[in-house]
């Protein structure tokens, strides 16, 4: 790696310590030895196909195996010369998958002719992304979005309770408990997770040849069953088989895997904007950390940065994987490389997101509701209650019970006691009285706190 004061990208620079978990699926090394382990994995299946006349003993089966469980940096740097500089006896290939035949033509026994039979760069490279892709979404984002999600169940179950003032364009509402609205991320978290492992699971893969017709296997054996070895040979990957394609295969699959990881990071997104509104009102205090400079100049601050940088590296990633799900799934007619360079991007798309679920999961492991301050914030509101007067004056038979509230209070400044005065004017049996009297902001959550139990139903 080069020094990180030199990255281009703050991904392998300000943040490379932080992405060490991504560089095993998004990387160049990475995706290297993913072509490898692809190509090999023809050769072992041509060898089993018995039409073919490819042979391999136990020994070179061994061997073959070897070079994929033992691909090293060193390994994808002779790739990478071949393709770039050249080699012994090879010119430079100006080619990545062509550079990988070439190298199993050093690393490996096998008879020349057999590695990279009847393939074209895209079978390879198909398999490869998509492999890549999804041990990233598996093995590494999926893990931090369920942290996150668990950190907000456990706040929603704790706080189940907790009233506080809701707002609905910006202005007090009926209130809720933060418990409540705090679920309400955590469920959506858990069906954009649901969402995300359906689409890993429905991934693709093809092996066709230069337009999707296995020509060249069919023209050297005729008589084989191609689809149905090509069938096989992809679901070894546990992808499923795509039969149906051009040189290319379409991406279809990667574009609704984008967008469904741009759904779980728009719940972040909002999550963050609504935590950094909770901070800013004082419903959640923040653990100061020691030694941590809030401001340059004024001391006393503790600011909401993970939020914020949460927030940041979300729109970033938002924007890349909007680029990736938009373009991946166009080719002009059966081939062309404006996508190559692009899916070279999903590295940098996955690793903003793998810092917003970060930076989110630090800014609620960094906080904590603040109980006093939401009831006091409730009882200087106790407009909220208007909802509840009115609505139990329809049900006592007064029509015209909305404009009667709303021409006493909407615009007005309102308290308490000013409330109760005209409810004790109310025209109204002395049992719905002290109904309405018996209101308080604090305690008019209706059921806030049983839909919490709605957690247990939505995924884990």
């Amino acid at each position: 790696m080069p020094d990180p004061l030199h990255a281009v990208s703050p991904l392998d620079g300000r943040y490379a310590d932080r992405l060490d978990p991504l560089r095993e699926y998004a990387s160049e090394a990475a995706l290297v030895a993913a072509r490898v382990r692809v190509e090999v994995e023809y050769l072992l299946a041509l060898a089993d196909h018995e039409a073919v006349a490819l042979s391999l003993s136990p020994a070179e089966r061994d061997d073959l195996r070897a070079v994929v469980a033992e691909f090293d940096d060193e390994d994808a740097r002779l790739v990478k010369r071949i393709e770039t500089e050249g080699y012994d006896d090879y010119a430079a290939t100006n080619h990545d998958v062509k550079a990988v035949e070439y190298f199993l033509r050093e690393r490996t026994t096998v008879p020349e002719e057999w590695i990279h039979f009847g393939l074209t760069s895209e079978d390879v490279n198909n398999l490869a992304y998509r492999l890549l892709v999804r041990g990233a979404v598996r093995e590494v984002l999926v893990p931090e979005l369920r942290a996150v999600r668990d950190e907000l169940a456990d706040l929603a179950r704790e706080h189940r309770g907790t009233p506080m003032l809701a707002r609905t364009h910006g202005q007090p509402a009926t209130p809720t408990t933060f418990g409540k609205e705090t679920a309400v991320y955590a469920a959506r978290l858990g069906r954009a997770v649901g969402r995300t492992e359906a689409a890993v699971d429905d991934l693709t893969g093809k092996v066709g040849g230069a337009t999707g017709t296995l020509a060249a296997h069919h023209a050297a054996y005729p008589e084989t069953d191609w689809r149905a070895f090509a069938r096989e040979f992809v679901a070894g990957f546990d992808l499923r088989y795509a039969g149906l394609t051009t040189q290319v295969n379409p991406c279809d699959d990667l574009a609704a895997l984008f967008d469904a990881v741009d759904g779980a990071n728009a719940v972040l997104t909002d999550l963050d904007r609504d935590a950094w509104l909770y901070v800013s009102e004082g419903y959640l205090r923040q653990r100061a950390s020691e030694g941590e400079t809030g401001s340059s100049t004024m001391p006393h601050k503790v600011n909401p940065i993970d939020f914020e940088n949460g927030e940041g590296n979300l729109a970033v990633a938002a924007a890349r994987l909007d680029v990736l799900a938009d373009r991946l799934p166009t080719s002009r007619l059966q081939r062309d490389l404006s996508d190559s360079t692009v899916k070279r991007t999903i590295g940098v798309a996955l690793g903003h997101a793998y810092l917003g679920y970060r930076k989110t999961r630090a800014g609620l492991e960094g906080v904590a509701p603040d109980a006093e301050a939401m009831r006091e914030d409730l009882r200087a509101h106790p407009e909220v209650l208007t909802e509840a007067v009115q609505t139990v004056l329809r049900r006592e038979g007064h029509a015209d019970a909305y404009e009667r509230v709303k021409t006493l209070t909407r615009g007005r400044t309102v308290d308490l006691a000013g409330l109760r005065a005209a409810i004790r004017d109310l025209a109204v049996d002395e049992a719905v009285r002290e109904e309405l009297l018996a209101l308080a902001p604090e305690s008019y959550t209706g059921l806030a706190d049983e839909t919490v139990d709605d957690l247990d139903d939505t995924t884990d």
